[in-house]
C-alpha cells in the first residue's frame, strides 16, 4: 500500500458523461504513519545522480547465424562490441562461457572470413558490407582466437623470424610475445609467399618482410636493402581475412590463401591476395599480422575475463580446485548402510561399473506405444555433440578448421569408403589428421579399437573418453569438440 506524504496535496480530475470540463478536486493530505519508511538513512545512496541516466541509444537489428544455418535476429546499440553480442546469445541459450565463443564475418561472394576482434563493434563491421552482398555473422567456438599467448612456440617458427640488430642474445618464445606488444621492438617475419598481380588471374612467388610500417616484397631475391623492397599493404584501414574455398574461387596455387580488404573496399578489385605454402607458414603471417595492428590491444581482450581473478599467471592460466572439490570422496549405498570406499582400484571398478550401467540405461528408448526399447551400441554415440553423421572428409577439415587448428581439437564422423567403420579427425600440430575407428567382435559382442584390438571399447562414446583422458596411439588427447550448434 502506498502512503502519500505529509504535505502532499492529490489533485484528482473528475470528468463527467454529460459535462464537457473538467474540475479538479482537491483532497487535503492524510499524515504518513511510516515516515521512517519514506526517509531512510540511505536515501543518499539512491540519489537521481547516482543512477544510470536513460539516455536513448541507438538500436539496430543484427542477424546472427549458427552452425546448423539456424539464425536469431537481435536488437542491439549501436555501441555493442562482438564480445558483448557473444555474451548476450551465451546468456539466451544458456551456454557455457568457456572464453572461446566467437562471432565470425564470412563475406559469401568471395568465400572469405574472419574472426571478428572482441573489442570491435559489429555495427562498424557491417558498414563496410555492400548492399547487395548477402554477408552472415555466425556464432561459434574459435579455440585458435588466443591460442598464441598460450603456445607461441607452434605461431612462430624459428625461419621465419629475425630480430633488431641490437637483440644479440637468444629470445625465448615467451620474449617474442613481449616484443610483438612492445612499441619500440618488433621481430622481423619473412618468408616466400605467392601474391596475385592486380587486375590480372596470375600468381607470382615474391619474398615478403613483415615490418612495423607494413608488409614489403624484395624486387630481387632474398635481399632485404631498402632499395629492392617495395611497399605492398599497410593494415591500419583494412582488414584481414583468411581464403575458405581455397583454389575454387580466386585460382590461387595452394589452399594457404589470406587478403587484405580495404574497410570501405569496392569489391573484390581492391582486394590484395596472398597465398601461403603451408598452413604453418599462413598461421605465421595472420598471427604477425594481428598483433602489430592490434598490439596490446588483444593482450587486453585475452586477459579480460580473468581479471580479478586471483593466482591466475598472464600466459599459464590453470582453474584452481575449490574447498569443496579437495573433500570429495567416494561412496557406496548399495548394501543397508553408506560407507566410504577407500581402496583406490575399489573406486575405479566402481566408477566403471557405474559407466556401464549409466550406458545401459541410457540405450533404453520408447517406441510408439510407449514401452522402453533397447538401442544398440552402434546408435548411442548419434546424440553426442562431438559426433557428426553422413559428413564428408573435406566437410570434417572444414568444421574443424572453423573451430581453429587448435592440438586436440576434434570430431568422430561416419566413414565414406567403409559403411561399418567411423573416423576420428583430429587436430594436432597445424595439420588435421584422420584415424579409422574399426569395429571388431568377439565372443558375439562387438567392441571399436583404434589400435588393431590392443584397446577396445564397446561403444564410442567410452572410446572418446578414454582417449580425452590418454593420449594412446594418438598425438595428443581429445581436448575441444567441434559441435553444430543452433540458436
Amino acid at each position: 500500500m502506498m502512503v502519500p506524504r505529509e504535505g502532499f496535496v492529490r489533485r484528482i480530475c473528475c470528468r463527467g458523461r454529460t459535462k464537457k470540463d473538467d474540475s479538479v478536486l482537491e483532497i487535503p493530505s492524510i499524515p504518513n504513519p511510516f515516515p521512517e519508511l519514506c526517509c531512510s538513512p540511505f536515501a543518499s545512496v539512491l540519489s537521481a545522480s547516482l543512477l544510470p541516466k536513460a539516455t536513448s541509444r541507438k538500436k539496430q537489428v543484427i542477424k546472427v547465424y549458427s552452425e546448423d544455418d539456424t539464425s536469431k535476429a537481435l536488437e542491439v546499440p549501436t555501441d555493442i562490441t562482438a564480445r558483448d553480442v557473444c555474451q548476450l546469445l551465451i546468456l539466451k541459450n544458456h551456454y557455457i562461457d568457456d572464453h572461446n565463443w566467437t562471432l565470425f564475418e564470412h563475406l559469401t561472394h568471395t568465400g572469405l572470413g574472419r574472426a571478428i576482434e572482441d573489442h570491435e563493434l559489429v555495427t562498424e563491421v557491417q558498414s563496410n558490407w555492400g548492399m547487395q552482398e548477402e554477408n552472415k555473422l555466425y556464432f561459434r567456438k574459435y579455440y585458435a582466437k588466443y591460442e598464441f599467448f598460450k603456445n607461441p612456440v607452434s605461431f612462430f617458427p624459428d625461419h621465419m623470424l629475425s630480430f633488431p640488430n641490437e637483440t644479440n642474445a637468444a629470445v625465448s618464445h615467451s620474449g617474442i610475445l613481449q616484443m610483438f606488444l612492445s612499441s619500440s621492438t618488433y621481430p622481423e617475419i619473412h618468408g616466400y609467399l605467392h601474391a596475385k598481380e592486380q587486375g590480372k588471374k596470375s600468381w607470382k612467388k615474391l619474398f615478403f618482410l613483415l615490418r612495423r610500417s607494413g608488409l614489403y616484397f624484395s624486387t630481387k631475391g632474398t635481399s632485404k636493402e631498402p632499395r629492392h623492397l617495395q611497399f605492398f599493404c599497410e593494415f591500419s584501414n583494412s582488414d584481414m581475412y583468411m581464403s575458405l574455398t581455397g583454389k575454387k574461387i580466386c585460382g590461387a596455387p595452394t589452399n594457404y590463401g589470406f587478403c587484405f580488404k580495404p574497410n570501405k573496399s569496392g569489391g573484390t578489385r581492391d582486394l590484395k591476395q596472398l597465398c601461403a605454402d603451408d598452413e604453418q607458414s599462413r598461421t605465421c603471417w595472420m598471427t604477425a599480422i594481428r598483433l602489430l595492428k592490434y598490439g596490446m590491444q588483444l593482450y587486453q581482450n585475452y586477459m579480460q575475463p580473468y581479471q580479478g581473478r586471483s593466482g591466475c599467471s598472464p600466459l599459464n592460466i590453470t582453474p584452481m580446485r575449490s574447498i569443496s572439490e579437495n573433500s570429495l570422496v567416494a561412496m557406496d549405498f548399495s548394501g543397508h548402510r553408506s560407507r566410504i570406499i577407500e581402496n583406490p582400484m575399489e573406486v575405479l571398478s566402481v566408477a566403471v561399473e557405474e559407466g556401464l550401467a549409466w550406458r545401459r540405461r541410457g540405450c533404453l528408448r520408447l517406441n510408439s506405444h510407449g514401452s522402453p526399447i533397447a538401442m544398440s551400441n552402434m546408435a548411442i554415440h548419434r546424440s553426442q555433440s562431438w559426433f557428426h553423421h553422413k559428413i564428408s572428409r573435406d566437410e570434417a577439415q572444414r568444421l574443424i578448421l572453423q573451430h581453429g587448428l587448435v592440438d586436440g581439437v576434434f570430431l568422430v564422423r561416419d566413414s565414406q569408403s567403409n559403411p561399418k567403420t567411423f573416423v576420428l579427425s583430429l587436430s594436432h600440430g597445424l595439420k588435421i589428421k584422420h584415424f579409422q575407428i574399426v569395429p571388431l567382435e568377439d565372443d558375439g559382442k562387438l567392441f571399436y579399437t583404434l589400435d588393431d584390438g590392443q584397446t577396445r571399447f564397446t561403444d564410442l562414446i567410452q572410446l572418446v573418453e578414454f582417449y580425452q583422458l590418454n593420449k594412446g596411439v594418438l598425438p595428443c588427447k581429445l581436448k575441444h569438440y567441434c559441435a553444430r550448434i543452433a540458436l
